[in-house]
Protein backbone atom coordinates (compact mmCIF):
# COMPACT_ATOMS: atom_id res chain seq x y z
CA UNK A 1 0.00 0.00 0.00
CA UNK A 2 2.50 2.76 -1.33
CA UNK A 3 -0.64 5.28 -1.86
CA UNK A 4 -0.73 5.84 1.93
CA UNK A 5 0.15 9.52 2.97
CA UNK A 6 1.53 10.30 5.99
CA UNK A 7 0.80 13.72 7.61
CA UNK A 8 2.80 14.51 10.76
CA UNK A 9 0.83 16.98 13.31
CA UNK A 10 1.05 18.79 16.54
CA UNK A 11 -0.38 19.80 19.51
CA UNK A 12 -1.96 22.64 17.81
CA UNK A 13 -3.58 20.25 15.62
CA UNK A 14 -4.96 18.45 18.98
CA UNK A 15 -8.73 20.09 19.13
CA UNK A 16 -9.35 19.32 15.50
CA UNK A 17 -7.88 16.03 15.12
CA UNK A 18 -9.76 14.50 18.09
CA UNK A 19 -12.84 13.43 16.58
CA UNK A 20 -11.46 11.67 13.93
CA UNK A 21 -8.98 9.99 16.37
CA UNK A 22 -11.63 9.08 18.75
CA UNK A 23 -13.94 7.51 15.25
CA UNK A 24 -10.58 5.39 14.45
CA UNK A 25 -10.58 4.14 18.11
CA UNK A 26 -13.77 3.40 18.34
CA UNK A 27 -13.68 1.31 15.46
CA UNK A 28 -10.53 -0.42 16.42
CA UNK A 29 -11.71 -1.22 20.14
CA UNK A 30 -15.39 -1.36 19.22
CA UNK A 31 -15.27 -5.35 20.50
CA UNK A 32 -12.77 -4.70 23.32
CA UNK A 33 -15.00 -2.13 24.93
CA UNK A 34 -17.58 -4.21 24.51
CA UNK A 35 -16.04 -6.05 27.90
CA UNK A 36 -13.26 -4.03 29.46
CA UNK A 37 -13.73 -0.65 30.78
CA UNK A 38 -10.18 0.35 30.16
CA UNK A 39 -11.11 0.14 26.35
CA UNK A 40 -13.36 2.19 26.82
CA UNK A 41 -13.91 5.40 24.13
CA UNK A 42 -14.73 7.43 27.15
CA UNK A 43 -11.64 6.25 29.23
CA UNK A 44 -9.34 6.91 26.04
CA UNK A 45 -11.00 10.34 25.60
CA UNK A 46 -9.55 11.27 28.56
CA UNK A 47 -5.92 9.80 27.83
CA UNK A 48 -5.80 11.44 24.30
CA UNK A 49 -6.58 14.85 26.09
CA UNK A 50 -3.95 14.42 28.54
CA UNK A 51 -1.68 13.61 25.77
CA UNK A 52 -2.59 16.04 23.38
CA UNK A 53 -2.49 18.69 26.10
CA UNK A 54 1.35 17.89 26.12
CA UNK A 55 4.21 20.75 24.67
CA UNK A 56 5.89 17.70 22.29
CA UNK A 57 2.72 16.03 21.77
CA UNK A 58 3.09 14.49 17.90
CA UNK A 59 0.73 12.73 15.74
CA UNK A 60 1.21 10.66 12.23
CA UNK A 61 -2.10 9.99 10.47
CA UNK A 62 -2.34 7.72 7.52
CA UNK A 63 -4.41 8.33 4.73
CA UNK A 64 -5.85 6.50 2.00
CA UNK A 65 -7.64 9.62 -0.15
CA UNK A 66 -9.08 11.30 1.97
CA UNK A 67 -9.82 8.63 4.54
CA UNK A 68 -7.63 8.08 7.77
CA UNK A 69 -6.50 4.01 7.81
CA UNK A 70 -4.70 4.71 11.10
CA UNK A 71 -2.68 6.72 13.41
CA UNK A 72 0.12 6.68 16.02
CA UNK A 73 1.23 9.53 18.30
CA UNK A 74 2.87 10.35 22.00
CA UNK A 75 4.85 12.93 23.77
CA UNK A 76 8.20 13.37 25.52
CA UNK A 77 7.90 12.04 29.67
CA UNK A 78 8.00 14.86 31.26
CA UNK A 79 10.98 14.97 34.88
CA UNK A 80 7.49 14.35 37.17
CA UNK A 81 6.20 11.53 34.80
CA UNK A 82 3.84 8.90 36.37
CA UNK A 83 4.79 6.70 33.89
CA UNK A 84 6.98 4.34 35.55
CA UNK A 85 4.76 4.62 38.94
CA UNK A 86 3.33 1.30 37.98
CA UNK A 87 6.27 -0.15 36.97
CA UNK A 88 6.67 -3.95 38.91
CA UNK A 89 9.79 -4.93 37.84
CA UNK A 90 13.10 -3.99 39.60
CA UNK A 91 14.75 -1.79 37.38
CA UNK A 92 18.05 1.02 38.76
CA UNK A 93 16.87 4.29 39.44
CA UNK A 94 18.72 5.95 36.71
CA UNK A 95 16.35 3.92 33.89
CA UNK A 96 13.65 5.36 35.00
CA UNK A 97 14.98 9.19 35.89
CA UNK A 98 13.08 11.78 33.32
CA UNK A 99 14.44 14.88 32.49
CA UNK A 100 11.41 16.30 29.94
CA UNK A 101 13.59 15.63 27.22
CA UNK A 102 15.18 12.18 27.73
CA UNK A 103 12.26 9.64 26.45
CA UNK A 104 9.26 9.95 24.08
CA UNK A 105 6.37 7.53 25.19
CA UNK A 106 4.46 6.46 22.34
CA UNK A 107 1.16 6.37 23.49
CA UNK A 108 -0.81 4.94 20.95
CA UNK A 109 -0.52 3.04 17.32
CA UNK A 110 -3.63 1.96 16.03
CA UNK A 111 -4.31 0.72 12.46
CA UNK A 112 -8.32 0.26 11.05
CA UNK A 113 -8.97 -3.79 10.12
CA UNK A 114 -8.97 -3.02 6.17
CA UNK A 115 -5.60 -1.95 6.08
CA UNK A 116 -3.46 -4.37 8.72
CA UNK A 117 -1.13 -6.47 7.94
CA UNK A 118 0.36 -3.49 4.72
CA UNK A 119 3.13 -2.32 6.56
CA UNK A 120 1.36 0.77 7.51
CA UNK A 121 1.98 0.25 11.16
CA UNK A 122 5.70 0.33 10.51
CA UNK A 123 5.19 3.31 8.29
CA UNK A 124 3.10 5.15 11.00
CA UNK A 125 5.56 4.15 14.02
CA UNK A 126 8.87 5.36 11.98
CA UNK A 127 7.51 8.77 10.72
CA UNK A 128 6.15 9.24 14.34
CA UNK A 129 10.12 8.28 15.68
CA UNK A 130 11.69 10.09 12.62
CA UNK A 131 12.47 13.35 13.84
CA UNK A 132 12.62 12.97 17.48
CA UNK A 133 15.41 14.76 19.24
CA UNK A 134 15.20 12.16 22.84
CA UNK A 135 17.55 9.89 23.48
CA UNK A 136 15.13 6.91 23.40
CA UNK A 137 11.56 5.82 23.59
CA UNK A 138 9.12 3.91 25.41
CA UNK A 139 6.18 2.16 24.81
CA UNK A 140 3.46 -0.23 26.75
CA UNK A 141 1.82 -3.44 25.31
CA UNK A 142 -0.91 -5.73 26.82
CA UNK A 143 0.44 -8.96 27.95
CA UNK A 144 -2.50 -10.03 26.22
CA UNK A 145 -1.23 -9.51 22.93
CA UNK A 146 1.48 -11.64 22.27
CA UNK A 147 1.76 -11.05 18.60
CA UNK A 148 1.88 -6.95 19.24
CA UNK A 149 4.84 -7.48 21.71
CA UNK A 150 6.73 -9.65 19.17
CA UNK A 151 6.09 -7.12 16.32
CA UNK A 152 7.63 -4.39 18.51
CA UNK A 153 10.51 -6.83 19.01
CA UNK A 154 10.78 -7.34 15.83
CA UNK A 155 11.81 -3.80 15.22
CA UNK A 156 14.11 -3.29 17.81
CA UNK A 157 12.06 -2.17 20.63
CA UNK A 158 13.32 -4.24 24.22
CA UNK A 159 11.86 -5.36 27.42
CA UNK A 160 12.55 -3.85 30.27
CA UNK A 161 9.90 -5.16 32.59
CA UNK A 162 6.54 -5.50 33.81
CA UNK A 163 4.08 -2.60 34.53
CA UNK A 164 0.37 -1.85 35.30
CA UNK A 165 -0.60 2.26 35.32
CA UNK A 166 -2.06 3.09 38.19
CA UNK A 167 -5.42 3.81 36.57
CA UNK A 168 -8.70 2.15 37.35
CA UNK A 169 -9.23 -1.52 35.29
CA UNK A 170 -5.20 -1.32 33.82
CA UNK A 171 -4.12 -4.18 32.80
CA UNK A 172 -0.95 -5.54 33.02
CA UNK A 173 2.09 -4.59 30.36
CA UNK A 174 5.34 -4.88 29.03
CA UNK A 175 7.19 -1.89 29.33
CA UNK A 176 9.67 -1.28 26.82
CA UNK A 177 12.40 0.89 25.40
CA UNK A 178 14.12 1.81 21.82
CA UNK A 179 17.10 3.51 21.58
CA UNK A 180 16.08 6.36 18.77
CA UNK A 181 18.72 7.03 15.97
CA UNK A 182 19.58 10.81 16.86
CA UNK A 183 20.83 9.39 20.33
CA UNK A 184 24.01 7.88 18.71
CA UNK A 185 24.70 10.73 16.95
Amino acid sequence: MTGIDIRHYDHRHAAELRPLLLDVYAEVYAKASENDPFAGVDRFAQGLDGWSNRPGWTCTIGYDGDQAVGYAYGAPLPPDAKWWGGLLTSVPTDVVEETGTRTYALSELMVRVPWRKSGISRRLHDALLAERTEERATLLVDQEHPKVWALYESWGWITLGDLRPRIPDAPLFHAMLLDLPQSTN
